[in-house]
């Protein structure tokens, strides 16, 4: 059994003296791990930082085998975060959800298109965050816990969308929410897609999207916290908001 294409490394783990085992995403394959050989050597491991882009060739005698993967470097991203505090975290965060959501070997083509632009995009801190916001909500919707943002759950308007129901993920409008109000998840314009996305707005959605993986996402997988990686990040940018 044996494939090639290209791929996001997320995550690299020494196995025995000389190897390691990586979890790289692709897009046809989904997150696929494999073992490289030499890979703590000089040679390998200052290609295996995650992040980079590679050209990866895995090999196994069965499918359901690890396998291993041989691997070229196409595009390394070490120098997008070198020095930068806010582009490290970023990228961590979002390396260490795709490892903790994505079942291993499932496809998902159009999250893993929008990560590979995500991450071409680190170091642009006036562009990232929004960029990140975007990401997560396309995470949660590949993951199946999408937000329905058209429509006030309650009256059905369209208008003075303002809060998000914990529960369902869908917009309430001021009118809709109530007595519930304080119940509620904030709804900002940049989470509908509309305004200037300030960095404060942005650091409001933040919460709301946070909510859903924790709350929803997250316990839906197993008994594992979300990582906190995410966390992180998030501290990390709400300092600079």
């Amino acid at each position: 059994m044996e494939w090639r294409g290209t791929g996001i490394l997320l995550s690299v783990r020494r196995h025995g003296e000389t190897s390691a085992i990586i979890d790289v995403f692709t897009e046809n394959r989904g997150r696929h791990a494999g073992v490289v050989r030499g890979g703590t050597s000089r040679k390998i491991a200052p290609i295996l930082q995650p992040g980079a882009q590679l050209d990866v060739a895995w090999r196994a005698r069965l499918e359901d085998h690890i396998g291993s993967f041989v691997v070229e470097p196409l595009r390394s991203r070490a120098a997008l975060v070198m020095g930068n505090r806010l582009a490290l975290a970023g990228l961590n965060a979002v390396t260490a959800l795709l490892v903790f959501c994505l079942p291993e070997r499932d496809a998902h083509g159009p999250l893993y298109r929008q990560t590979e632009q995500l991450l071409d995009l680190l170091g642009q801190d006036d562009l990232w965050p929004l960029a990140y916001l975007r990401w997560e909500v396309a995470l949660l919707n590949e993951m199946g816990f999408g937000l329905d943002l058209t429509a006030c759950a309650v009256t059905g308007a369209t208008e003075d969308l303002i809060y998000v129901s914990p529960k369902t993920g869908r917009a309430v409008s001021a009118k809709g929410a109530g007595e519930w109000a304080s119940r509620l998840l904030p709804l900002p314009a940049v989470l509908q897609g509309q305004g200037e996305a300030p960095d404060a707005e942005v650091a409001q959605a933040l919460e709301t999207t946070g909510y859903f993986l924790s709350a929803h996402m997250a316990p839906d997988l197993g008994t594992r916290p979300l990582p906190d990686a995410r966390a992180r990040f998030v501290a990390a940018f709400t300092r600079r908001a």
